[in-house]
């Protein structure tokens, strides 16, 4: 589910996109030390075909459901080809 920025027209936050499909997931685990001292671990990247979202030009957050536990997304790119279409969208996920 890939959150949205902005209102609706009565003033409530956009409807979230979703999508369910097959993804590569791959785990991997850093340890990042912040300024604060604070640890933050990346714990996966989803990689999915095409571009899963249009109507966002980028991903900026939201959650996903992998292997039966949910995940916060941390952020999102979109690969282009050189002729400006989406080959694959990658999702961090913590």
């Amino acid at each position: 589910m890939f959150e949205r920025e902005g209102l609706n027209k009565y003033g409530e936050p956009l409807e979230p996109i979703e999508y369910a499909g097959k993804c590569n997931y791959q785990d991997k685990a850093r340890t990042v030390l912040t300024a604060e001292k604070k640890l933050i671990e990346t714990t996966g990247s989803a990689l999915l075909p095409g571009d899963i979202c249009p109507e966002l030009p980028v991903i900026s957050g939201g959650t996903a459901f992998v292997l039966g536990s949910e995940r916060r997304i941390l952020q999102g790119r979109k690969a282009r080809n050189p002729d400006g279409t989406v080959n694959y969208t990658e999702v961090l996920l913590i």
